[in-house]
Formats: structure tokens, sequence, C-alpha cells
């Protein structure tokens, strides 16, 4: 029973045994972990003391957590200083002792191992050291500091911009600070519906990032952080990240994706359990999937931002440059993103009116594009839906098992009504073969695509 709420107990059993042969100082136990939430949870844990040469040779404390879904979630590190030791704060450990370093914030398996991060912790400490010597009368004061660590464990009070203490509030979590994500946390942020939005920026040093100007012109409400615990109790997480590899193939681009997306989705997904994956990442169909396979979540709560921005276009199209407002109502981008999509309607009118009010409008639209800012808002609008409730139509990437005579597990476009726990029903579509013809020719190239991926 002592593994037992560990979902790859043998991948993580091998691990440890490779820390165990390194590190032979190391001591494992199973203690109760305390999340910034204030949930807490058994996990097992280690404390040893690592070698780091600066000036003199020094043995530093760390205590290392290791979460239920390791190996594809990096664990949670602090350094565990005695008495007569001064935290030195600095970019890699924070006042409670808090570790952050870019093998954390990069952690992929299989790449990303535990003796790999304490030899990347060590390289850090020998060029910052991370304690000092305190005087006699600074101890006592030390003694009090590390009593309170002690108590919270993680080192922040659940008091302490935790949600629970404040009352339920609606929190978004954007995934990587590219102009994409930027452009989403600047939309959700106009659009009033969160109560708080953060950035997770897991890019590599600052010069890499897009934060900076976010941080300058500080905006309410909004916080940026490398940390995944930030994210803790996020009611939607939005992904935009995409390998920036050099892949060669486009099946190599997709496959960095799945190797990146496999460091992160564990990681969302302890933080935040209940929450709705949000996937704006490309291609968006295959990566909602991936995110789906990776959380275990139901499918009702992964969805991709799929033709939304696409419909709400043609929509606008049809009502205001048309004058087809009958037609606007039951109008739908649905399928696959890109030149695949296909118009669809969901109650009959007049074949000729659709064929032609289809044609007037894609001329209209042709060579709009999808800009990051446009996106951003599109996704600000999903968000908007969920976060309130409000059981709005909106074509956005599914499971599409079983629609359409569609017998493989692929996510299409398709009408769906949306609320606090993602979809809430798919909407039926009128039953055209041609569409159903090419929804079908979209879900078995995707299908063998997804084939070829190592997940």
């Amino acid at each position: 029973c002592f593994w037992w709420g560990y979902k790859f107990r043998d991948l993580t059993i091998e691990e440890l045994k490779n820390v165990n042969k390194t590190y032979p100082n190391f001591t494992f136990s199973m203690n109760t972990y305390t999340f910034k939430d204030g949930s807490q949870k058994d996990l097992l844990n280690f404390s040893g003391t690592v070698p780091v040469k600066y000036g003199n040779s020094y043995n530093i404390p760390i205590h290392l957590w290791i979460l239920d879904s390791h190996p594809f979630a990096p664990p949670i590190c602090f350094l565990k200083p005695t008495v007569n030791m001064g935290i030195s704060v600095g970019k890699h450990v924070d006042a409670h002792g808090r570790i952050y370093l870019p093998y954390l914030q990069n952690w992929s398996h299989p790449k990303s191992t535990v003796t790999g991060l304490i030899k990347e912790m060590i390289a850090k400490f020998e060029e910052e050291l991370p304690l000092y010597s305190l005087s006699p009368s600074d101890a006592a004061r030390q003694s009090e500091l590390l009593s309170y660590i002690a108590k919270i464990t993680e080192g922040v009070d659940s008091k302490i911009g935790g949600c629970r203490n404040e009352g339920c509030f609606n929190k978004i979590t954007v995934v990587g600070a590219g102009d994409l994500g930027i452009a989403c946390v600047l939309a959700v942020a106009a659009k009033g519906a969160a109560d708080k939005v953060v950035l997770l920026d897991l890019s590599e040093g600052a010069a890499k990032g897009g934060t900076m100007d976010l941080e300058i012109f500080a905006l309410p409400n909004v916080e940026i952080s490398k940390d995944f615990s930030a994210s803790a109790d996020s009611k939607v997480v939005v992904l935009t990240v995409n390998s920036l590899g050099n892949a060669q193939t486009y099946l190599d681009v997709i496959q960095s994706n799945v190797d990146l997306f496999r460091g992160i989705i564990p990681a969302i997904s302890h933080y935040s359990q209940n929450t709705v994956l949000l996937v704006a990442s490309h291609p968006v169909e295959v990566m909602t999937f991936v995110s789906w396979k990776l959380s275990a979540f139901p499918k009702s709560r992964v969805i991709g931002v799929g033709a939304n921005l696409d419909t709400e276009r043609f929509q606008y199209v049809l009502t205001n440059l048309l004058k087809a407002q009958m037609l606007a109502k039951d109008a739908w981008i649905i399928g696959e993103q890109g030149e695949d999509k296909v118009p669809s309607w969901t109650s009959c009118n007049s074949v000729a009116n659709q064929t032609e009010a289809m044609a007037a409008s894609m001329e209209v639209l042709k060579g709009k594009g999808q800009r990051s800012w446009s996106i951003g808002l599109s996704v600000a609008d999903l968000t908007d839906s969920i976060l309130k409730d409000k059981r709005k139509v909106h074509s956005v990437s599914t499971l599409a098992k079983g629609c359409c005579n569609i017998n493989s597990e692929v996510f299409l476009s398709l009408p769906c009504i949306l609320g606090t726990n993602g979809v809430i029903e798919m909407v039926k579509l009128e039953e055209d073969p041609l569409v159903q013809e090419k929804l079908q020719s979209s879900a078995g190239s995707i299908h063998d695509l997804q084939q070829q991926l190592k997940l």
C-alpha cells in the first residue's frame, strides 16, 4: 500500500534505485505534503546532502518530494537548512528554501531524471551558494522560521494567496509565454471573466520569455510564474506552447510537441484536478487528443480551440455583411483546422441559400488568417462561456468518436454546448452526406498520424 497512489510505480521505483546507488546517504520516507491550495497528499520524499565546492567543500542539505505522476512530473525541491544556516535568496532559491532550476522547468521523461536534476542542482549551487552560516542570535530567529516552514511543508501557507480561504474564485492559467500565450492573457484579462490569470512561463531565461513588458506594466490580477504550483485550482488551463526544435518533417514537429506536453500535462493535471483543459497548440486536433490521453481527464473536460474563431467570423459575415441572420444562427465551421474545414448547419435551410451564402462568406474570409491576437480573443470567448456557465454553443475540438460514423479516437471541431465542466452536449448537425464524408476523411488522416506518434 506504500505505493498505491503512484500511477507509474515501476518507473518511479527503478529511478529511485538509481538515486540510492549514486547518493547512498539519502533517506526515503512517506509523509504528508501540503500544497498551495491547502490540500494534502501522502508523497514519497527523500532527504540528504549533496557535495558542493565553493572555495571550500560544503554538504548542502536538500529535501525532494516525488509527485504521484512521477516520472512525467518533476519533483518539488527544497533546501533543508539546519538551525545555524541561513537561506541565501537568489535566482534558484526563494526565502522559504524552494529550489527553482531550468532542469525542473524543462522536465521531460525519459530525458530528465532525479540524478540529472541533482547534478544540475550541484552545478548551480557551485555558482551561487544557497546557504550561509548564522551568528548565535540569528540562529534563534532562524529556528522560528524553520519551524514555520516545516509546519506548512511546501513553504506557502494556504492563507497566502490560497483560493480556499478567500472563497472559490475564477482562476485561469495560460501555459506558454510566447506571442500566443501573452495574447491570451491580455484578451482574457480584458474580457473580465477571470478573477485571476496566471501566465506560466516555461522558457529558459528572461531573454527567451516575452514576459518582461507584462512585468513592467503590471496588470491587476495577472501573475507570472515559472512554477507549476502557481496553476493550482485553475478552472481553465489554456495550453499555447509549441516546440521550437529543429525537426525536419511534419511528424517530427508534432512528436516534438508531444514530448513537450509529456512534461506539462501531468503536472498541470496534478495541481488542477478538476480543470478544463483548453488546447490552442498546433495541430490542435492532435494536441487535444494528446492532452486527453496524458491527463486521463473525461473527454468533456479536454477541448481544443478548434474552429471557434472561424465560426464566429463566418456567422459575423452572414449576419452583418450578407444580412442572412436566419442562416447565421445555425451556421458552423466544423471538422479539421486548415483547408479541410467545412461549413455546416444545424437546421434545414434552403440548399440554394446555403450554397450561395457559403460561397460569398468564404470569399470574404479568404486570407484572414489566424494571428495570435485573434486566437487570443477566441480563447477569451471560450473561457468566458466556461467560467460563467453560459451554456453557449461553440465549434470546438471534441472527441468525435460515435459521430458521423467515426469509430476512431480523434478530435474534430463540432458544435458543442459549453459550461463549467466543459462540453455539456454535442449539438446535432444537419445530415449532409458531403459534410459527413469530409469529416470521415479528416478523422482517417488524423488517426493515421496519431498512430505514428510515440505517446
